[in-house]
């Protein structure tokens, strides 16, 4: 669980190395959350329609569902821009390859396999190497 919320303890910090670990258990941890919001979402929307048009009705529950979606995405953009561009660091690359993602078509595919990648080993222009701390906490240091 450490792990998955380490991105959000280092918010808005672009600097140093992250690990895959790091990473992906942030991005399971996202993955979770949208999850659990998109089935509340969903049974809000099955809540009934409209008996004139057949539409789906718009409750309060779902539009207070979609605002939480809303402020959830924009208040986990930053830690996830910063712990790509870490992962890039760890592979002694510049952040500024995070705009691979940018691309259409390809850009995920990019992405996807910079993320899965091993870092460097030993330390590298952007830190140590962040495998070499003994836990979570010695990342701090």
């Amino acid at each position: 669980m450490e792990w998955m919320l380490l991105p959000l303890k280092r918010y808005a910090d672009f600097s140093g190395r992250s690990r895959r670990t790091e990473y992906w258990m942030f991005t399971l941890f996202q993955a979770i959350i949208y999850i659990a919001l998109l089935i509340l979402l969903f049974t809000a929307g099955a809540s009934g329609t409209d008996s004139y048009t057949g539409d789906p009705e718009f409750n309060t529950f779902g539009v207070l569902v979609l605002a939480v979606i809303a402020i959830v995405a924009l208040g986990l953009i930053v830690p996830n821009i910063a712990v790509s561009v870490r992962r890039f660091h760890d592979q002694d690359k510049s952040g500024w390859f995070y705009l691979f993602g940018f691309i259409p078509y390809i850009g995920g595919i990019i992405m996807l396999v910079f993320m899965v990648l091993p870092g460097t080993v030993g330390p590298n222009q952007y830190g140590n190497d962040p495998k070499m701390a003994s836990n979570v906490g010695d990342i701090f240091e």
